[in-house]
């Protein structure tokens, strides 16, 4: 008898992870047409957040398709960045596109293939990204926990550099051109809203 209401509870909870990540779908069409926005700052403060040196490097505001969330929980930079987001804008925000393109990540990377790019490559670098996400305070740190593939998001905050007490070093991209290691987004993110 314990073992049917074990598996019974199992199912459910199992059915309600699935229900609450499953993808949003979305028809074919550019979601969000614009780029991100990006401007250099200089004289704001560093300051000091989850045992790590915080230094803006540019005020960072996006609008953008999430491809795929993944969290951290025991990697070394999870206590700071517990969250990447895979974002596309442009085409990389439309079904008809997307639906010819594999995306996953895990390692801190975000990885896409296709056998038949539907666009071509430097589009899809130039037009999607992985974020290393640092909420900013309890509200966005709420709201990564509701984010899903298909959603729409629409954050602001900053693009950083990340020094830890050993000297180690973070570093945010700071152009959407690059590709490979070192060529995430490390965001500060101040506030964030999902559609």
């Amino acid at each position: 008898m314990w073992k049917r209401s074990a598996a019974v509870v199992l199912v459910a909870a199992w059915g309600l992870f699935w229900w609450t990540h499953r993808e949003i779908d979305r028809a074919p069409g550019v979601l969000v047409p614009e780029e991100p926005m990006q401007v250099a700052v200089k004289g704001l403060h560093p300051f000091n957040h989850a045992g790590a040196r915080i230094t803006p490097l540019a005020n960072f505001d996006l609008r953008a398709r999430v491809l795929g969330v993944k969290r951290y929980h025991f990697d070394p930079e999870a206590s700071l960045a517990p969250y990447d987001l895979a974002l596309g804008w442009g085409r990389m925000s439309d079904s008809a596109v997307l639906a010819d393109i594999d995306i996953s990540q895990g390692g801190r990377f975000y990885f896409w293939c296709a056998d038949q790019l539907p666009i071509p490559r430097t589009e899809v670098i130039t037009s999607s990204s992985n974020m290393h996400i640092i909420p900013g305070n309890d509200a966005v740190r709420h709201a990564l926990g509701q984010v899903r593939r298909g959603h729409v998001v629409t954050l602001s905050g900053y693009l950083v550099m990340a020094t830890n007490a050993k000297g180690g070093v973070w570093l945010s991209s700071m152009t959407r051109s690059d590709s490979g290691n070192g060529a995430c987004e490390l965001v500060w993110v101040e506030s964030l809203e999902i559609e």
